[in-house]
C-alpha cells in the first residue's frame, strides 16, 4: 500500500470512530506512522485530506448506483435509491455529515455524478409519463429531501429516533413528484402536467426534433414551465 493510501485509509478510519466526527492531522499521522510532512506532500493540509476523504466517501456511496442496471420501472428505481441513500448515512454516520458539510470548498465531482444519475432516473420516468414536473425540479426535491432526512437521523438521533420517518417523507415527496397511478403501479393516465413534463424528457433524449438548437431549448423551457406551473397553482 502507498504512503497516500495508508495515510487516506488511516484518516477515514479515524474520521468513523471519532466521537464527533473530526480528526487532527496529528492523529492522523501517529496511526499512519509517517511525518506530517508526508501527509501535506499528498494532502496540502487538512482540508485537503478531509476532501479525499469526502471523494472517497463518494466512491464507495456511488459503487452501487454505478453497477445498478435499470429496472423497467424507474419509479421503484427512485425509491429504492431513496433507501439505499438513507441505509449509506445511517451505516457512515461522521462520513456522511462530511461529505454533507457546508464547509467543504468545493463539491466532489462524484456529488455532481450522483445528482446526474438521480436526474436520468427522473428523465426515464418522464418519458413514460409517471412524473408531474420537470425532472430538474424534481431531482432538486428529491436530493435535497433525502439529505435532510438523512443529516437529521444521523446529527439529531435523539430528535428523530424512528429511522421509519424516512419511508413517510419519501412518499409524501414521491406523491408530489409523480402521478397517482405510477406510484400505485397502474397504467399512467395522461393530464397536462405529466403530459409536459415527458413531452420535454423525450426531446431532450431525442437526436431529431426538427426544431433548431434555439427552438429546443425554448420549447423544453415551456414545457417545464406548464408542467412546473400547473402543479403548483392545481
Amino acid at each position: 500500500m502507498s504512503t497516500r493510501a495508508r495515510i487516506l485509509e488511516v484518516a477515514a478510519q479515524l474520521v468513523a470512530e471519532s466521537p464527533d466526527g473530526d480528526i487532527s492531522t496529528r492523529a492522523v499521522c501517529e496511526a499512519a506512522q509517517v511525518g506530517a510532512p508526508a501527509l501535506y506532500r499528498h494532502f496540502g493540509d487538512k482540508a485537503g485530506l478531509l476532501s479525499a476523504v469526502v471523494d472517497q466517501g463518494f466512491d464507495a456511496y456511488l459503487a452501487t448506483k454505478r453497477e445498478r442496471g435499470d429496472t423497467t420501472d424507474p419509479v421503484e428505481d427512485l425509491r429504492n435509491g431513496w433507501d439505499s441513500h438513507i441505509e449509506f448515512a445511517l451505516r457512515n454516520p461522521n462520513l456522511y455529515r462530511l461529505m454533507n458539510s457546508p464547509a467543504m470548498r468545493t463539491p466532489p465531482a462524484a456529488a455532481l455524478e450522483a445528482h446526474r444519475i438521480l436526474t436520468r432516473d427522473l428523465e426515464r420516468a418522464a418519458a413514460l409519463g409517471k412524473l408531474r414536473i420537470a425532472p430538474e425540479l424534481a431531482a432538486q426535491m428529491i436530493m435535497s429531501s433525502t439529505t435532510g432526512v438523512a443529516l437529521m437521523l444521523v446529527s439529531r438521533p435523539a430528535t428523530f429516533p424512528d429511522a421509519g420517518v424516512s419511508a413517510r417523507v419519501r412518499d409524501a415527496v414521491h406523491a408530489a413528484v409523480f402521478t397517482p397511478d405510477a406510484r400505485e403501479g397502474k397504467p399512467v393516465e395522461t393530464d397536462v402536467p405529466s403530459t409536459a413534463a415527458r413531452l420535454s424528457a423525450l426531446m431532450r433524449r431525442s437526436q431529431g426534433t426538427g426544431l433548431s438548437t434555439a427552438e429546443s431549448a425554448l420549447m423544453t423551457e415551456w414545457l417545464d414551465r406548464v408542467s412546473n406551473a400547473e402543479r403548483t397553482t392545481g
